[in-house]
Parts: C-alpha cells; sequence; structure tokens
C-alpha cells in the first residue's frame, strides 16, 4: 500500500507546467495514483477479454505489462468500431480546439497540478491517437496537427490517466462546444477493455453485480438480514416496530437503492430513513433481493455493461409486477437513467406513468422510464404537508450541502434536496457559488476510484470540495455534509476526515428521519445513529 502524504504536504502543489513536449515524456506511474488492475478471472465472469494467456499477472508499475503480439490491431480495431458506432465520439475527436476553457476545472488537476489531469489534456491523449491512426492530416503532418501513433509508451499513458477521471461532468459545463469529456473518458476505457486493461474495483463490481444482484456481491439472505439489522436499531431509538415485504408480487411501488446503503456507513443511517418515510406514510412497496442494486459500475466499463446493469432493475419490476419504481439517494443510478434508459431499452410499456399514492401528484418528468427519485417524492409530500416534521431535532447539525455530480449536471435536480433539508433543518449553510448546483465539485471518488490502494489520487481529488467545506465550517461551524449518492457517503468521511475532521457526513433521508413525527414512536432521546438529541415526549 502506498504511503498517504500528510495534509500539509498535499498542500505543495507545484501548476507549474514541465518543459519540453508532453508526447516526449514517459509517463510517470506513482504509487497511490492509481487501482489494482482486474484479475483475468473477473474479466473473463463478466465476459470481457481476460489476460490469462498473456504471461504473468499484471503489475502497473512493471515497464513490460507483457501485452499481446496483437494488442495494438485489437486496439485500433476497436477504436474504429466506436467511432463508427457512435457519433457523438467522432465528433468529441474532432472539434476539441484546444481553448483551455475546461484546464482548471478539473478536481484532480487543481488537487495534483498535474498538467495531464487537465481535461483537455486528458482527452488529447486518446485524441492524438485518432489523428495520427485514422486521419489522413495526422498521417501526412504527425506532430504538426497534433497526432501520434500507437505505441506501448502512450497506451500507458492513456490507461493512467483514463483511470484519473471521475467522469464527473464538470470540464463539460465550461466547454464552449459542448463536448463531454466524461464520454471520451467512457470510451478510452472501453477501447482498453479490449485489452483486460480495467481495474479490480470496477471489474469485481459489476462481476457481483451480475451473480448476486448488488456490487457487495451480498446473497438475498445477506441482503435481508441487513435491513432486519437496522430494524432492530430503530426500535431501539424510535421505538416503532417495521415489516418490511422482499420480493413480494403486486406491490404498487419497487424500491430500489444502492447497496452501499444497506451495508456501509454511513449509508445505512440512510436506509433507515427510507424504512421510517415508508413506514409512516403505509406505502404499499416492496425490496427486491435479486435487483438488489441502484448503482451502475457497468457505466464505467462499457455502454452494454451498464446497459445490463440497469436491465435488471425492469426485468424485477416486470417480474413482480409493480406499478412504477422508486429510486434511493444514488449518483450514477441516476445520469443512465434519464441520459441512455430509453436509448437502450425503449419504451417502459409495462409500468405506469408514476403518481404519488399519497399526494395523486403525477410525475410527469418519469413519463418514460417509471422511475422516481426519493428527493423528488419527499418534496412533493412535504410540499402537500403530508410529514409531521420537527427540524429543532436536527439542531445539533449545521448542514451544507454537496451536489452529487450525477443528480446535478446528469438530472437537473438541483432544489429538490436544498428544499427537504431547510424544512428538516433549521441550521442550512451553502458552499461558495462556484462550488454547487451545475458548478459542483466531485468528491473525487466516483467512476469507480473508491479503491484504498489510490488513496493519494482521492484525497488530491477530493481536495476542491473540502476546500470548499472548509470554508463554510470556518464562517458558519458546518459540522455535517449532506449528500444524495452512496459513492458519496462512502467517499467523503475519509476525505473530510483528512482535510475537515470535525465534519460529519450523512444522506438526507437519515435528517427527514430524524425529524419525522411517527405515530406510535416514544420519547426521541437519541436519533437514528444512537446519539443523543433533546429529549421530545410524544404528545398525550
Amino acid at each position: 500500500m502506498a504511503k498517504n502524504p500528510k495534509y500539509y504536504e498535499s498542500l505543495n502543489i507545484d501548476f507549474k507546467p514541465p518543459r519540453g513536449n508532453w508526447m516526449d515524456r514517459p509517463v510517470n506511474i506513482k504509487s497511490g495514483m492509481y487501482c489494482y488492475p482486474a484479475r483475468p478471472n473477473v474479466l473473463e465472469n463478466v465476459g470481457m477479454n481476460d489476460r490469462s494467456d498473456w504471461g504473468k499477472y499484471w503489475v502497473i508499475e512493471d515497464e513490460d505489462w507483457e501485452l499481446p503480439d496483437d494488442w495494438k490491431e485489437r486496439f485500433l480495431v476497436k477504436m474504429r468500431d466506436m467511432l463508427d458506432k457512435y457519433r457523438t465520439f467522432k465528433i468529441y475527436m474532432d472539434i476539441c480546439v484546444r481553448c483551455g476553457a475546461c484546464a482548471d476545472k478539473c478536481h484532480y488537476f487543481l488537487g495534483s497540478g498535474d498538467p495531464m489531469n487537465m481535461p483537455v489534456m486528458r482527452a488529447e491523449l486518446l485524441r492524438s491517437i485518432y489523428r495520427g491512426e485514422f486521419t489522413k492530416t495526422g498521417k501526412m503532418l504527425g506532430r504538426l496537427v497534433g497526432a501520434r501513433k500507437l505505441t506501448k509508451k502512450a497506451l500507458r499513458q492513456l490507461w493512467y490517466y483514463m483511470f484519473q477521471c471521475s467522469e464527473c461532468r464538470r470540464c463539460s459545463t465550461f466547454c464552449p462546444y459542448g463536448i463531454d469529456t466524461a464520454e471520451i473518458t467512457i470510451m478510452g476505457r472501453e477501447i482498453m477493455n479490449e485489452l483486460g486493461m480495467n481495474i479490480a474495483w470496477i471489474q469485481e463490481s459489476v462481476s457481483k453485480c451480475i451473480h448476486t444482484g448488488n456490487h457487495l456481491g451480498l446473497q438475498p439472505q445477506a441482503y435481508k438480514e441487513c435491513i432486519d439489522a437496522m430494524l432492530y436499531d430503530i426500535e431501539d431509538n424510535v421505538g416503532i416496530t417495521i415489516e418490511p415485504t422482499f420480493n413480494r408480487k403486486g406491490a404498487e411501488i419497487l424500491f430500489v437503492t444502492p447497496s452501499g446503503d444497506v451495508f456501509a456507513d454511513p449509508g445505512i443511517f440512510t436506509l433507515a430513513g427510507y424504512l421510517m418515510l415508508f413506514e409512516h406514510l403505509g406505502l404499499d412497496y416492496t425490496w427486491s433481493t435479486y435487483a438488489s442494486e441502484g448503482g451502475d459500475f457497468g457505466y464505467f466499463t462499457a455502454n452494454e455493461m451498464a446497459k445490463r446493469m440497469n436491465g435488471k432493475i425492469y426485468a424485477e419490476a416486470k417480474r413482480l409486477g409493480v406499478k412504477w419504481i422508486l429510486g434511493g439517494e444514488c449518483g450514477h443510478m441516476w445520469r443512465v437513467l434519464n441520459q441512455y434508459m430509453t436509448t437502450w431499452h425503449g419504451p417502459i410499456d409495462f409500468l405506469e406513468e408514476p403518481v404519488s399514492p399519497i399526494t395523486g401528484t403525477k410525475f410527469e418528468n418519469a413519463k418514460a422510464h417509471k422511475m422516481v427519485h426519493i428527493m423528488e417524492f419527499t418534496a412533493d409530500l412535504i410540499k402537500n404537508n403530508k410529514l409531521k416534521l420537527d427540524p429543532s431535532r436536527n439542531d445539533h447539525l449545521k448542514v451544507t450541502y454537496h451536489d452529487s455530480c450525477n443528480p446535478a449536471r446528469g438530472m437537473g435536480l438541483l432544489e429538490e434536496p436544498r428544499y427537504v433539508i431547510k424544512n428538516v433543518c433549521n441550521h442550512f449553510y451553502e458552499m461558495p457559488e462556484n462550488t454547487i448546483r451545475e458548478q459542483t465539485y466531485c468528491c473525487g471518488s466516483g467512476s469507480g476510484l473508491n479503491a484504498s490502494e489510490n488513496m493519494e489520487l482521492r484525497l488530491r481529488g477530493g481536495f476542491p470540495r473540502q476546500n470548499a467545506l472548509r470554508y463554510v465550517r470556518d464562517k458558519y461551524g458546518v459540522n455535517m455534509l449532506a449528500c444524495i449518492c452512496a459513492i458519496d457517503r462512502a467517499a467523503l468521511p475519509t476525505a473530510a476526515q483528512y482535510w475537515n475532521p470535525d465534519v460529519g457526513v450523512t444522506g438526507i433521508t437519515e435528517l427527514v428521519a430524524n425529524a419525522l413525527i411517527m405515530e406510535g414512536e416514544g420519547p426521541r432521546t437519541h436519533n437514528i445513529r444512537g446519539f443523543e438529541i433533546a429529549t421530545w415526549e410524544p404528545e398525550p
């Protein structure tokens, strides 16, 4: 494992560009800045090209990666296929004028000072190969037009930096040509999949999801037992007994949330929030122990794999005969859903247009994909006065909100989370304007980079968000960072412990549950986490 730098060492960021042409500099692969490669058997499990017949196990820092003799042909054939298949990929390869508008927008560049992590430069790694191998001018004029040939050095460089991008799309917000650099990263990763060049954190999660239904590899009984364990805590702290159903046919709603909410701290408290909210409403819903994952790590791998991961939710909804789907606090589930789902699967005719059984509200934005975000659902409940709330129960918290990249930029879910927070908390403070909403910074660990071996990359990538958090912490005394993404809830506590050690991380539905006055509840002396709050006695 790499030794992580102290925070004061991480602040020594040198933005001075190195001398010489970037094409001449060999890539410096540094421990702590990359994830371990996927094992051959994992690649085989997910139906991707493995490296089992290529010699020794792939070690990233080795000079010789022992590529097969036809590695270059495989790469270029795959790239040609994708250029022909995806019109946007071809356009993005052609239209960039290298203006640099995106250069200082990437949190990895801001946190590391590495010019190769400027989005325009990261894309140029692939774009230069495109010019050199696929365009007449590039073949004729070479470096004069920014072209180069595909070499082993270029491949090492490409792999290293394609996995230093969280596909957050902040750079795309500022691009005057509308280039989605995250799409270039996705395409680059998919091309390298042809050579078995992916990372374990992504591919093992995909493999587990294919075989068990969720990224953590929880078997159905283990999934249910995790939820049961939280039910005991709710009974102890709230005095309410909840009995959810699993795999129940004929329920009105299928609820799907990331498996991190079922297993990982602090996501488990968001899970408790779901359970309490639905019990309070008397919602006719069910959990699935088969489609037990809202996230889509396939999206970090290849379009077809993302389609496969996303499709399992709809297959289960059809099997159970529900009317529509309610989704939990997840990030990439919602980007995939809103931007790709209907293209992949076509109209979802076996489900109905979602209508809240509590308020009667039609969620018209979900007319095509038939899934409603928990924040839309909860905001509608509050707007229609369907929840009895006591926000003073969260008075020990001074809360700020982190716009999770995919719901914010990919879905436009900007105001609903804020509306909910302001109704369940009395102390809410925004981070600086250029770090929130569409311009939000990433947690620094998205797109499958939430491993432990690349911790320096994560901490450096998380620095811009943490710097904005430090501002409101120092100015307003903020001690809790709310978010609506499972990867955020897993990654932000580590980054906060490093940069802002006195700030916690929470899901919004946890805050809702703390403020929720439930029928039949006992004295609420403790919140969902078991911490003491101002004693509240139910009305006689």
